[in-house]
């Protein structure tokens, strides 16, 4: 894997993590890490997040491109 996939794919990871801690605890660890309050924001949470969102971008971008590629190559014997 590449660097920038490496990259791509710890960012989706911290934010679904994120968001599930969220959705079962209301403990928002991004914000905890910079010392806010649980919905609070600040500069740094914002860039954090933005780059969780462009990671994610970047995996559907990924997706669909191995996606592509799969059908493109030619099926091996005993395959269905």
């Amino acid at each position: 894997m590449k660097k920038l996939d490496w990259l791509a794919a710890t960012l989706v990871l911290v934010g679904g993590l994120n968001w599930g801690l969220v959705g079962v605890a209301k403990f928002d660890l991004v914000a905890w890490i910079f010392g806010l309050e649980f919905g609070e924001t600040n500069a740094a949470t914002r860039v954090v997040y933005g780059l969780v969102g462009l990671a994610a971008l970047y995996g559907i971008g990924a997706l669909a491109t191995a996606s592509r590629r799969s059908d493109l190559r030619p099926a091996t014997a005993g395959a269905r």
